[in-house]
């Protein structure tokens, strides 16, 4: 298997394609131990594999055959039938280390949703009767906590790139644990910021902001962007990783509304997967739309010429396109 010139892999063999069919196996034995919290209960000590499972309340043997599964995926050393966590495991994967991967909880919520991919073609859109957030209570602090722990390592490259001359006021719409508004606020003294979302989440958000020590300059409103006004009178309106969850026309109409809720002058950014116009590259914005197929009733990934069009009909100028961090693409427009 090589890489192609689009930026995605060639398959050339039977052994490709099998090796591709069975990429799952290894997925699954990580996300099981990380939800079973396996690598939490070794810590720095060594255990045996009974220890192990009676700590975790699991099947011993069963466990055993896990923890071998970890060792020989280099994730676990095992030494005269005793298992510890290798240095990775202790930075990334041990509850309470700073490094701490907490969003892979995340991960194991969409291995549910993945797993009806079969179905969610066919309908052409999530196959499940209601959305896996609405069943499981654990999905939305677990989201939220995926999408901070991606946010916190790039908010601040990405606003000091911005031209904040002027700003005093920003709106993070669908801002989740508010990482970004507050790279906005630490940025400079006179910019306060907003924080829009759902009921659920906004009590999240409260959370994050008061441990961040800005609730004096960060305040929150709660409301639905396909129903509710955004408000009115700021300078810039961020809508980061949003259009992928919305049909085309619901991102025509959240974008009107952010024009809406914009000061003359002011800019709407969006930070998005943002697809080429043959769909096949990037690899990431590529996968991510099925992410969204069988995730979401209408969502997908866009074209950066689909983007500039809602802006347009809804007046912006000065569309510019510039590479984001990671595999995004950040999108901005002014309001006239």
């Amino acid at each position: 298997m090589v890489i192609s010139k689009t930026g995605g892999t060639r398959v050339s063999s039977q052994e490709d394609i099998e090796r591709m069919a069975a990429a799952f196996k290894k997925s699954r034995i990580l996300l099981s131990a990380f939800e079973l919290d396996l690598f939490t209960v070794l810590g720095r000590q060594k255990r045996t594999s009974h220890e192990v499972a009676e700590k975790l309340d699991t099947n011993p043997r069963a466990t055993d055959r896990l923890l071998n599964a970890l060792s020989a995926l280099g994730l676990i050393r095992k030494d005269d039938g005793y298992f510890s966590n290798t240095e990775a495991a202790v930075r990334f994967l041990v509850k309470g280390e700073d490094e701490y991967m907490s969003g892979l909880m995340h991960t194991v919520h969409l291995w549910r949703t993945w797993s009806t991919m079969t179905d969610a073609v066919k309908k052409g859109g999530r196959a499940t009767d209601r959305p896996i957030k609405e069943e499981d209570p654990a999905w939305t602090p677990a989201f939220i906590e995926a999408m901070n722990y991606r946010a916190v390592k790039v908010a601040e490259k990405l606003v000091s790139r911005l031209d904040l001359t002027g700003v005093k006021k920003v709106l993070d719409v669908g801002g989740g644990s508010g990482a970004y508004a507050l790279a906005f606020v630490n940025a400079r003294p006179e910019i306060v910021a907003t924080v829009f979302d759902m009921s659920g989440v906004i009590l999240l958000t409260k959370q994050y902001i008061e441990e961040s020590g800005m609730a004096d300059r960060i305040s929150t409103i709660t409301g639905d962007y396909h129903k509710d006004d955004l408000g009115t009178g700021f300078d810039i309106v961020f809508l980061s990783a949003i259009i992928h969850s919305n049909s085309p026309e619901q991102n025509r109409a959240l974008i009107e509304k952010g024009a809406q809720a914009l000061n003359p002058g002011g800019h709407i950014i969006i930070q998005d997967f943002i697809v080429n116009e043959d769909r096949i590259g990037p690899p990431f914005g590529v996968l991510f739309a099925l992410n969204m197929i069988v995730g979401t009733e209408a969502g997908d990934t866009y074209t950066e010429s689909e983007v500039e069009t809602w802006l347009m009909q809804a007046g912006f100028t000065n569309i510019t396109s510039t590479t984001g961090f990671g595999p995004t693409t950040v999108i901005t427009g002014r309001k006239n």
